[in-house]
């Protein structure tokens, strides 16, 4: 999961429930002190939340983007039901177009941008838009796809989510968080384990997750199947990115720099950085996507 390296929001920044014809989601917004530039939606990733991207806010606000990071159904503050059909990525790609529509009144095409499992909720949307649109142009500016592949993700990550879907029926949220505290602490890397407040928040994001959509969009992570070449038909003539960092232990990065190529994307790799860029380099994260959207 992405780490935020801090949740108070930039004055710049309000958090707001954004309401679409497919409900609610919780969402954080910056708004630019001068003229918009462009506006953007972002999407999080596999246990992840809209405070994975809380330190690009001031950033591209300062750069002339109003921003707007949400919770996907099932996550944090948006929540969801038992219902396993609301998490299938279709279902979650379909939200993403439901709230591109909301947004989209409010400033015209959005820059449309996922991160890990997120990217892959993006790229569901822009087939199914492509699909549905004979043609039509796609109601995005450019696609953004941080940290993500093409497919299912690494073996050694996919034994790790597999362990965590066979608990999942028998054990809970609390319960696997005390166990993965344990794990952590048997690992002896305390320098990168977060405290305070952070990790209060951590705890707190992951006992608010639905048990059915992690199930889910893990089932998925596990066996995903690589649709770049229909992405790469669906985007011709519109502007795509694939952004990570050096390493990355979901997707591995040469992976990632041959999904661009397919894609015939702009590659940007940011240094000094692992599977969040947005949380761990976020000042050279923001200048990339604010380079690339200008």
């Amino acid at each position: 999961m992405s780490t935020p390296p801090f949740l108070t929001l930039p004055s710049c920044a309000r958090a707001l429930r954004v309401e679409t014809a497919r409900g609610g989601f919780a969402a954080v917004r910056a708004e630019p002190d001068g003229p918009v530039r462009g506006s953007a939606l972002l999407v999080p990733g596999f246990t992840g939340s809209k405070e994975d991207f809380i330190a690009l806010l001031e950033p591209l606000a300062a750069a002339g983007y109003r921003v707007t990071a949400v919770d996907q159904r099932g996550q944090h503050e948006t929540g969801g039901p038992d219902d396993p059909a609301a998490y299938a990525v279709e279902a979650l790609g379909a939200d993403v177009r439901a709230l591109t529509e909301a947004l989209a009144a409010d400033g015209g095409p959005l820059h449309l941008l996922g991160h890990s499992f997120g990217g892959q909720v993006v790229r569901e949307a822009v087939l199914a838009a492509a699909a549905d649109g004979a043609g039509d142009p796609l109601p995005w500016r450019s696609l953004t796809l941080m940290s993500t592949g093409p497919g299912a993700i690494d073996p050694s990550e996919a034994a790790r989510t597999k362990l965590l879907l066979d608990v999942l029926p028998v054990m809970s949220l609390e319960e696997i968080w005390q166990v993965m505290q344990q794990m952590d602490e048997g690992s002896g890397d305390r320098k990168q384990r977060p405290a305070g407040e952070v990790a209060a928040f951590l705890h707190r994001r992951w006992l608010a997750n639905v048990p059915r959509a992690l199930t889910v969009t893990g089932g998925h992570l596990i066996a995903g199947p690589d649709r770049v070449d229909e992405l790469a038909a669906a985007t011709a003539g519109l502007p795509v990115l694939v952004l990570s960092g050096v390493r990355d232990y979901a997707w591995p990065v040469p992976e990632q720099t041959r999904m661009a190529e397919r894609l015939g994307a702009r590659r940007v790799v940011v240094e000094d950085a692992g599977h969040s860029p947005n949380a761990e380099q976020p000042a050279a994260t923001a200048g990339a996507l604010a380079a690339f959207w200008g």
